[in-house]
């Protein structure tokens, strides 16, 4: 039976969550002036670092007397500095409901070898964040890119809290409103909401973090390329851009050309605004389709940047290899690149919302989805 192709298509079918979608406006072209050929260290190149790192403070409305800085190895090597200089000095809980969480928990537990208390929860929930003791340590994802769900408020994490919050917000920053006074370790990278260039990090410590760091040593030596402090003091330079190792300055002035983007469609505001829309988009055709829903179980934790689906229909036998059918069709289509569910997730599809993406191009892609859908059913049910 042949099934007729939606009319419209995605004007742009880049839905990766991560890297992620650039800027409607990127232009290539935009990035003539960067300074190639010429030292971070010189004048021209601490100048632009430096306004990297006052537009992030700026756009996410980071207090004063936080620090900001930008850091090597992308997200990943943000939260590792994180760890590997702050955890030890108390009792650690550790937070897990997707895979990097999980990666977390396995860097702290069997590397850095501290006996820390571990709560997960599967794909599409989040644990009870009740049972949490922020008078502790703890470690955790405020948004799951690879399970689409994310921690719906700060409110479980106490004021007067003892413990330090570590939170790697890599695909929650610029596309949701995070509690800073509840947050004392916070990191993401350029790549994802920004749709920035990959390999740089960004690290946000809270005033609690840095007394932490000057007045605690940990027991395991640190790699340069972690090493927050000196001689017992924070190593003030990499937040007024003197970076751990070489940044690439084209990647910087791309990330520059990204915050200028993200303060035309009104800021923050304007960013969670869009991600908020397009994922409206998803829900409205969730809403309208009994053979597909949210990974995540609960509304309240519903991703609006990494959005998860999974596929609920009796008819499909193997899940894995027909979510992996869906998402080659569409790719072939060129209506869809990079919608997979991540590895080691559920099979499904995810789809990035963040604010670099077109509500037009979600909508357009929904029919295609169906349309895919309905293909690889016909296929499975001539084959049986």
């Amino acid at each position: 039976m042949a099934i007729n192709e939606p009319a419209a298509r995605p004007d742009n079918a880049r839905f990766s969550s991560g890297p992620c979608a650039k800027p409607p406006t990127f232009d290539v072209t935009q990035l003539s002036d960067a300074p190639l050929g010429r030292s971070h260290r010189a004048a021209v190149g601490k100048s632009r670092l430096k306004a990297a790192i006052d537009g992030t403070r700026e756009v996410l409305g980071i207090p004063a007397g936080y620090r900001v800085g930008i850091v090597p190895a992308s997200d990943t090597g943000a939260v590792e500095m994180a760890i590997w200089n702050l955890l030890g000095a108390r009792k650690v809980e550790m937070l897990a409901w997707e895979s990097f969480g999980a990666g977390w928990v396995t860097d702290v537990v069997k590397q850095l070898k501290l006996d820390a208390e571990v709560k997960t929860a599967d794909y599409g929930e989040i644990v009870d964040l009740a049972t949490v003791d922020t008078d502790n340590d703890v470690v955790f994802t405020w948004n799951g890119t690879t399970s689409g769900v994310r921690v719906p408020n700060g409110d479980w994490i106490k004021p007067d809290r003892a413990g330090l919050t570590i939170c790697d917000a890599t695909s929650a920053a610029f596309a949701q409103d995070l509690p800073w006074d509840k947050l004392d370790v916070t990191t993401f990278s350029w790549q994802k909401v920004l749709g920035g260039e990959a390999a740089h990090g960004m690290i946000v410590l809270s005033p609690r973090a840095v007394e932490r760091l000057e007045s605690y040593t940990p027991d395991w030596p640190l790699p340069k390329i972690f090493r927050l402090t000196k001689g017992g003091n924070l190593i003030e330079g990499i937040f007024e851009g003197a970076t751990i190792n070489t940044p690439s300055m084209l990647a910087v002035e791309d990330y520059l050309l990204a915050l200028d983007w993200a303060r035309s469609v009104g800021g923050l505001q304007g960013l969670m605004g869009r991600a908020n829309t397009n994922t409206k988009a998803v829900a409205d055709f969730v809403e309208m389709h009994d053979w597909v829903d949210f990974l995540a179980h609960d509304p309240a934790t519903l991703s609006n940047t990494s959005v998860c689906l999974k596929f609920t229909d009796a008819r499909i036998k193997d899940g894995a290899a027909f979510a992996k059918a869906i998402a080659k069709r569409l790719e072939a289509e060129g209506v869809a690149y990079d919608i997979g569910a991540y590895r080691d997730a559920p099979p499904g599809l995810r789809i990035w919302c963040g604010g670099t993406v077109e509500t037009a191009d979600v909508a357009a892609l929904m029919p295609w989805i169906e349309w895919a859908f309905e293909a690889e059913i016909a296929q499975t049910t001539e084959a049986a």
